[in-house]
């Protein structure tokens, strides 16, 4: 390292550096959940459909998927508060844009942009806080707090989305980030230590553009899918480069000696199944997230206030259970906790496929907690699992990946689930029966995917012990 972690922990200011990085990762994951709760007003005033929303979800969630691998190897190569404070000015320019933006097309550039932010934001403060607390148990400390303030911020999206989108309209959402990103930018430049580690690999560039234009051409296809007709040239042609580009990635990777994504990681069946089962997390998850708000005020008649507020059991089911999972897998073993959560979150996602607008919400909130419950049981152990699976010191890398692949499951599980409600409008069918059909696939793709790991889940050979800066990146999971 470039600079002493000693000497960033002899003075006080170390912690104004916690403080710095809990507080732009709180940004970040506020972001990931405020934006739902206006999302019936952005369709209102910038009069767009179905598919424009899923567009202003999945510009954000794609960008930060594809860079996020290398974001970290950004932070660490180049310097961590350098690309820390970068991603910090990007994402606050990017919400402002975001909040001014004259159409769907402007708001979606500045979703972009916000998400490269977020990308170069978030691994650099997990590396800022590692490089500072390099004692084990202090850093597992620190890293907690960084946990829980990216807790608070997903429960405090839905309230907060609601009462400003009720109270301003859905640019105030973005706005919020403006005095965070100045305050952030103000206490960073001043305060935060440099550190880097000078035999960080090369940027992937080449593995990094053709993930981003694969999975890119490939939401393209799935989202306009339902509004262009399947068989159209367009989306065909869609889903044909796809494959290619995806398939260029995977040639890429394997012949590059430094690739953002080690394809030989994937040799390990833990590694594999664990990964696999994320990114079905985040596709029922971000998938079915995405229609709650709509829900709420489109089929039960709820102003945007009431449905943030009526969202919230599935956040704070999440915030509450995920502090408890990694010691559950530690106890219990990976393939319990997983099984079981993914199943409670399958039977709650059936459980809301069958909701009606007739339905009153105390037989609903409890639905959205099982969800919530569900999914905090699996998102700390699968991730403890991929980090268990590799050699020690790819305890960071593993992290990593596992991150990714949620937030590649998200991408696609606006966008398939949005076409499953789009496809059986475009049927004759309601919103609202659209709705159902899409819960009832999320859950059962869920439920299968909780057979699996109850088959798969599992070491083949006895497990090698992962150091403890691996043990932190993932927040107390449990082996």
């Amino acid at each position: 390292m470039a600079a002493s972690p000693a000497a960033v922990g002899s003075r006080p200011g170390r912690a104004v550096l916690l403080t710095v990085t809990c507080l732009g990762q709180f940004m970040v994951l506020l972001d990931n959940t405020i934006v739902g709760a206006a999302l019936p007003d952005m369709q209102h005033r910038l009069n767009t459909g179905l598919t424009g929303l899923q567009w202003i979800v999945d510009a954000y969630v794609l960008l930060v998927a594809m860079l996020l691998l290398s974001g970290g190897v950004f932070a660490d190569r180049f310097g961590r508060k350098r690309v820390y404070l970068t991603g910090v000015a990007v994402f606050t320019a990017a919400s402002v844009v975001c909040s001014l933006a004259p159409t769907l097309g402007w708001l979606e550039v500045g979703r972009v942009l916000q998400g490269v932010g977020a990308a170069a934001l978030s691994p650099a403060s997990l590396a800022l806080l590692a490089a500072a607390f390099p004692e084990p148990k202090q850093r597992i400390k620190a890293i907690g707090l960084w946990a829980g303030f990216s807790g608070i911020g997903l429960a405090a999206g839905p309230v907060a989305g609601g009462v400003l989108t009720e109270a301003f309209g859905w640019p105030a959402i973005f706005l919020v980030n403006l005095p965070i990103g100045v305050v952030l930018l103000a206490v960073g430049l001043r305060s935060l230590e440099e550190s880097r580690n000078p035999s960080a690999p090369a940027i992937d560039v080449p593995g990094t553009m053709l993930s981003v234009l694969g999975v890119g051409v490939l939401t393209y296809g799935l989202i306009e899918g339902g509004a262009r007709g399947w068989t159209s040239p367009v989306i065909l042609g869609s889903f044909a480069a796809a494959v290619i580009l995806l398939g260029a990635f995977l040639a890429v990777e394997a012949r590059r000696t430094a690739p953002m994504l080690p394809l030989r990681l994937f040799r390990q069946r833990l590694f594999t199944v664990s990964n696999a089962a994320m990114v079905v997390v985040g596709f029922a998850l971000m998938g079915s997230s995405f229609f709650f708000s709509q829900f709420f005020v489109y089929v039960q008649g709820s102003s945007i206030l009431r449905a943030g507020l009526q969202t919230l059991p599935v956040s704070l089911a999440m915030v509450i259970v995920s502090p408890y999972a990694g010691r559950l897998a530690a106890r219990y073993g990976f393939r319990i906790v997983v099984t079981a959560g993914l199943v409670l979150a399958g039977l709650g996602l059936l459980a809301l496929g069958t909701v009606h607008a007739a339905t009153g919400y105390g037989n609903v909130w409890w639905r959205l907690g099982v969800v919530g419950i569900g999914f905090a049981l699996t998102m700390s152990p699968l991730t403890g699992a991929a980090i268990q699976a590799v050699d020690p010191r790819e305890g960071g890398l593993a992290s990593g990946v596992s991150s990714t692949t949620r937030q590649i499951g998200a991408v696609l599980g606006v966008a398939v689930l949005g076409a499953i409600v789009r496809t059986r409008q475009s049927s004759g069918a309601s919103f609202e029966a659209g709705l159902n059909t899409a819960f009832l696939a999320a859950g059962a793709i869920t439920l299968a995917t909780a057979a699996f790991t109850g088959l798969w889940l599992s070491r083949p050979k006895p497990a090698v012990a992962a150091p403890e800066p691996a043990q932190a990146v993932g927040a107390g999971q449990g082996r």
